[in-house]
């Protein structure tokens, strides 16, 4: 089964827990960000754009000086609370050995805070970089950022008890769109996948094959 399966299979066990208007809900969120006039993301082409941030440990990772041992996958999820972006994250977890036969590494990041990100790392058995951007300030670089609308934190509050600003011990509500992009080792974007759909994500199969372009 592949990883969308998987995740369509998820849904339809969420879908008869989830009140009717928070289905409503999310599916306008989705719909807006599809129809939006500005594309989200960093291009095919561009330049990725250099970042250092703090792994759950505090280690500064950076991503120019990762770039230097080979290319590297960048990949944004929601945060540890996300069970669509668990499961992302253990997917990429299991075909990490074929990445990095490849040459390439792996890099996870999330707005949620450093505290947040240990247990999720601790509990998860990760062993690529997961990156805390509690503020948003890379994802906004790489186009992927928005503000949550009142809306969906009604959504979050009423039906998951979720606080999102303090879970990432923020001021803001604020989220990525799920995105994976591949980075050559000059630092050009080489495949960028954005989804608004936070239901649906890049194949781990569809990473193996892009690195084996470059």
């Amino acid at each position: 089964m592949t990883l969308n399966q998987e995740l369509a299979q998820m849904k339809k066990t969420f879908d008869p827990l989830t009140p009717l208007e928070a289905q409503a809900a999310l599916s306008r969120l989705i719909r807006e960000q599809q129809e939006s006039a500005a594309p989200f993301g960093l291009q095919v082409g561009q330049k990725a754009k250099d970042f250092t941030l703090q792994d759950a440990l505090g280690r500064a990772v950076n991503l120019y000086d990762e770039l230097t041992r080979g290319p590297v996958v960048l990949t944004f999820y929601r945060g540890g609370w996300c069970p669509y972006c668990s499961r992302q994250l253990k997917s990429y977890q299991e075909v990490l050995p074929e990445i990095e036969e490849l040459g390439a590494q792996l890099i996870a990041i999330s707005p949620q805070s450093p505290d947040a990100t240990l247990s999720q790392s601790e509990k998860d058995e990760l062993r690529f970089h997961v990156l805390s951007d509690r503020n948003g300030l890379v994802a906004a670089m790489y186009h992927i950022l928005y503000d949550v609308p009142s809306y969906i934190q009604d959504v979050f509050q009423q039906g998951l008890g979720l606080n999102l600003a303090e879970y990432n011990a923020t001021s803001r509500w604020i989220l990525p769109v799920p995105s994976t992009f591949m980075i050559d080792e000059s630092g050009s974007v080489r495949s960028a996948y954005v989804n608004p759909n936070f239901m649906q994500r890049f194949e781990p199969e569809d990473i193996l094959r892009e690195l084996r372009k470059l």
